[in-house]
């Protein structure tokens, strides 16, 4: 797990440890293994000489109950009280599984009973490093967000299409050079052009971006070149215009296909020169800004058309970057959903909810026809708790040419979902879970192992053991 989390494990009889701790590190995961809850809390995170747990620890905690020293339960209650979002697993014996229960009521992420399948050790310390790593992830956007210091936006996907995006903003974005941004509506065209801007020697002067399509063709002239009393009915007093404003920093024209063709060639003129004049005015005034313009469609066309000026387009796409839509990088669907999620969660003062695969593949499904605005749209319903048919898409859909089930087997169908939802809704507390079902633990615990349910955490996954 190539993600700078780490796995602590606890016990004291050494070829277990040994085991268990090979078992992990050959499934990818970075473990260090301690004989004691003392020398396990002396090794990690910055409050090591104090003995303590660091709450900024970057992992999860796998420990024995039974310890020499201090105890499992006296390590998680240490992690309650100083790092209560670092998950601790508890492994125990078959006399202290009441124990164990009382424990994940107090806290505790989960806990296996020895002796124990190397599998079911994997896939606990997966789905709690997963929990880990997203409150981390959480903790980091928090910081930022209150900070707002970050240097530049985050641009978030893994697909060659963005990739190749980063490479060419890294390459243009110290110089002047002109931009022209091509995408369709809602597909992040602004952020890449604050990108350019952010980690551009003009970072420190403003970032201007102007609408073109939702300027009224009358007030153009004015927004853009700035106007002095007079100049027009209504004109008491001086205006800087948006080329004005931006001199120093970066001009972002969005729309810029939409710009009328009798202002294409004044912005033409200024960006030539570096000179303007403002409306009632005949004192030139030098601007300085680097221009970067975005367009949806085929800009050739417009030109062909003659709504949109040759040269002009020369001047804006000295270095042209290509933003496909999400419907054609799909690998990035999930990354930037989960981003959103983050940022909602921030937001809004909610929990940031993991995903299930389903809803995974729902995602990856979709059209997306809004482009990445329409998935962060999506983003902030499913935070508020509006699944916007993602919860229907992971459970997936029964086919009209199924074959008939019984009555028996429509029972059991039904049951296992009713398991599945009350474990998720308790937040993986089987004994919570018990109680909105009214079944005792006993009878609960028996149906999760008969519809081959594994016991859930918070914000974990509904995994099949059998495989059906």
């Amino acid at each position: 797990m190539a993600n700078g989390l780490q796995v602590i494990y606890i016990e004291d009889d050494e070829l277990v440890r040994r085991a268990s701790v090979q078992s992990l590190q050959l499934a990818g995961f970075e473990v260090s293994g301690y004989a004691s809850a003392e020398a396990a809390l002396r090794a990690i995170g910055s409050a090591a000489a104090s003995g303590s747990i660091d709450g900024d620890f970057p992992g999860v905690i796998v420990s024995d109950i039974r310890l020499p020293g201090a105890s499992g339960l006296e390590l998680l209650a240490q992690c309650r009280e100083r790092a209560p979002d670092v998950p601790v697993i508890l492994v125990t014996g078959h006399g202290d599984i009441s124990m164990a229960v009382q424990a994940m009521r107090d806290g505790a992420y989960d806990f296996i009973e020895k002796p124990f399948a190397s599998e079911r050790l994997i896939e606990t310390v997966r789905r709690a490093l997963e929990r880990r790593m997203l409150v981390l992830e959480n903790l980091a956007l928090r910081r930022e967000l209150a900070g707002q210091n970050a240097v530049a936006p985050h641009i978030i996907g893994r697909s060659p299409a963005i990739e190749q995006v980063r490479r060419l903003i890294a390459n243009v974005a110290p110089t002047d050079a002109s931009v022209l941004i091509n995408g369709d509506t809602g597909a992040g065209k602004e952020l890449i052009a604050r990108s350019l801007h952010e980690m551009s020697p003009r970072r420190a002067k403003p970032f201007i971006a102007v609408n073109c399509g939702a300027l009224p063709e009358p007030m153009f002239e004015s927004e853009m070149f700035g106007y002095e009393p007079g100049a027009f009915t209504g004109a008491a007093k001086r205006r800087i215009g948006k080329l004005e404003h931006a001199s120093g920093g970066t001009l972002f024209l969005d729309e810029i296909e939409s710009m009328p063709l009798s202002l294409q060639v004044k912005l033409l003129r200024v960006l030539q020169d570096g000179v303007l004049e403002r409306l009632g005015s005949n004192q030139p005034i030098r601007v300085n800004c680097r221009v970067i313009a975005a367009a949806k469609g085929d800009m050739a066309e417009h030109v062909a058309a003659g709504i949109f000026r040759q040269d002009l387009l020369y001047r804006l796409n000295v270095v042209t970057i290509a933003l496909p839509p999400l419907n054609e990088r799909r690998e990035d669907i999930v990354p930037l959903f989960e981003h959103f999620l983050l940022d909602a969660a921030v937001r809004y003062g909610r929990p940031a909810p993991i995903l299930t695969d389903g809803q995974r593949a729902a995602l990856v499904r979709r059209d997306w026809p809004g482009n990445v605005r329409e998935l962060r749209n999506a983003a902030d319903r499913f935070v508020l708790g509006i699944a916007d048919g993602l919860g229907d898409a992971a459970h997936g859909a029964a086919s009209d040419a199924a074959p008939a089930r019984s009555l028996k087997e429509q029972v059991e169908q039904f049951e296992r979902a009713a398991i599945a939802q009350a474990l998720e809704q308790a937040g993986g507390s089987v004994a919570t879970a018990a109680d909105r079902l009214q079944l005792g633990k006993a009878t609960l615990y028996e149906k999760i192992k008969r519809y081959g349910l594994s016991e859930r955490s918070e914000g974990g996954k509904d995994v099949e053991k059998d495989g059906n």
